[in-house]
């Protein structure tokens, strides 16, 4: 499993944990230090799953919002608290992170539920994820790194 991964898995335990707790953002870095300790010990670039971190709630209402539009037959809060957190996380770094490339987002998103959440969450997070990077082509609003040619 790669560093990165690994992190991403440490932000989305993190965020569900913050989102079950009702979201007491002041807590978060405990919260992340904790699930690095715990799940990546000994990570060098553990500095990684704080940016994640910060970066949704940052933009934690644009996200939600998006979410909302790209799965509107599902309330935010009837989404599963892992499959939203996941959707929250991959929203970020598909819309937000500009050193992420779109499909690197996306796929990192849907092994996170696929690991971590049910039997469908997978193909739940591809559908919603992929409509939004859908639009951002049609819209012509794809990030720097995505409008780089890919080369071998």
């Amino acid at each position: 499993m790669s560093n990165r991964h690994l992190l991403r898995s440490v932000a989305m335990q993190s965020l569900f944990q913050w989102d079950f707790m009702g979201g007491p953002s002041a807590i978060m870095p405990a919260i992340i230090d904790q699930n690095v300790a715990e799940f990546a010990p000994g990570m060098k670039d553990a500095e990684f799953a704080h940016e994640l971190v910060d970066g949704v709630l940052k933009h934690q209402h644009e996200i939600d919002t998006l979410i909302q539009k790209y799965a509107p037959q599902w309330p935010l809060d009837q989404i599963t608290n892992v499959d939203r957190n996941v959707l929250r996380l991959g929203t970020f770094e598909l819309q937000y992170a500009e050193t992420i490339p779109a499909k690197v987002a996306i796929n990192e998103a849907i092994e996170l539920a696929k690991t971590f959440g049910g039997q469908s969450s997978g193909r739940f997070v591809n559908g919603v994820l992929g409509a939004m990077y859908k639009d951002m082509v049609a819209t012509g609003s794809l990030k720097p790194i995505d409008r780089q040619p890919v080369t071998a």
